[in-house]
């Protein structure tokens, strides 16, 4: 089902609502190629939206910086101080967080309005970047593909061309709340994360370059925690976040899609897995929710309301030599996937 949602200066707005037979809907903007509701199950049966965000386009437009389910590019996360060097060309982008320059500048595809067909279980939707585009280079084509399958599982197909060398990390920005939106926090969620190393990062949340064991931290999620288990514990990482914001890399054997997290919301049973074909995962606690923001259920959003599980390449990686290259090249394509698989657990 597609229907107007709305115009913006740019034009006008649809949202595109898609069904599985499991009773599962999924609604995308094109507005920033948004996931604005994700209804699933409980383990009773009833359903509820677990995806923060508004009730109407203007709520997007008059609050950017959380990112509420948008698609993030060309460069997801922080990049430090705005700048890289390419074949030896400097580049500055524009600096929207702190000293340094964060989900693709002050105006990212978040903000785009991207064009789109869809049918009644998937959505693909595409854009056109042009070089020098928030100081990128290089005119970037991007297309994303929403599917819902069967069993209550969303994959996302990411894809990018370009006609001259940059760089490109896309990813979804979600916020998950497997008890309902606008429930309360999530620090009783319990997460497990598929990763034995962390990228830690000095006070301007920028990657020191090292990949440091989680053993004997509050980041060893190896086993499942509870968010709020360890969020206070005092550790120098969590300071600097407020909470977890950290990219955890990944244990990977292949290229191929890897279980990167699971979630367990205790009182609903409704589960999350998330698997990936990136080489990390940046968890993010919603540290900086600050109750301001009215969500699509009509309540506030305070601080730990939501978790974050972006899918990605490593943050600052233009100007980390030692972490997987995030360069694209004419004539190669740009390609990731990611699926969030929902379920219920019985206890």
């Amino acid at each position: 089902m597609i229907e107007h949602w709305g115009t913006t200066a740019e034009g006008p707005v649809d949202r595109h609502v898609l069904t599985n037979s499991d009773g599962m809907r999924v609604a995308v903007l094109t507005y920033g190629g948004i996931v604005q509701s994700v209804e699933v199950p409980d383990r009773t049966g009833a359903t509820a939206n677990v995806v923060l965000g508004f009730d109407r386009l203007q709520g997007y437009v008059d609050n950017p910086g959380p990112y509420f389910g948008a698609l993030i590019g060309r460069y997801g996360n922080r990049i430090a101080r705005g700048r890289f060097t390419l074949d030896g060309t400097a580049h500055e982008l524009p600096i929207n967080n702190g000293p340094n320059s964060l989900h693709g500048g002050a105006t990212g595809f978040d903000k785009r309005i991207w064009t789109a067909t869809g049918t009644d279980d998937a959505v693909e939707l595409r854009l056109v970047s042009p070089d020098g585009d928030q100081g990128y280079p290089g005119t970037l084509t991007a297309t994303v593909r929403y599917t819902l399958n069967a069993g209550n599982a969303l994959r996302i197909d990411y894809e990018a061309t370009t006609d001259a060398p940059t760089v490109v990390n896309l990813t979804n920005h979600s916020y998950f709340n497997l008890g309902g939106e606008g429930t309360g926090d999530i620090y009783g969620h319990r997460v497990r994360l598929h990763a034995a190393r962390f990228t830690p990062v000095g006070a301007d949340l920028i990657p020191t370059g090292e990949l440091r064991p989680v053993a004997g931290t509050p980041m060893d999620f190896r086993e499942p925690f509870a968010v709020g288990e360890r969020i206070r514990t005092g550790d120098e990482q969590l300071s600097h976040a407020g909470g977890y914001d950290h990219n955890w890399v990944l244990d990977r054997t292949d290229d191929g899609l890897t279980t990167a997290a699971e979630v367990t919301d205790p009182v609903s049973g409704r589960t999350l897995t998330v698997s990936t074909t990136e080489p990390g995962l940046q968890f993010y606690s919603g540290n900086f929710l600050d109750g301001t923001m009215i969500g699509t259920s009509g309540r506030l959003y305070r601080q730990g309301d939501g978790l974050a599980l972006e899918t990605q390449h490593f943050p600052d990686s233009p100007n980390q030599p030692a972490f997987p290259s995030t360069v694209l090249r004419p004539g190669e394509t740009y390609r990731s996937s990611t699926v969030w698989q929902f379920g219920t657990s019985s206890s």
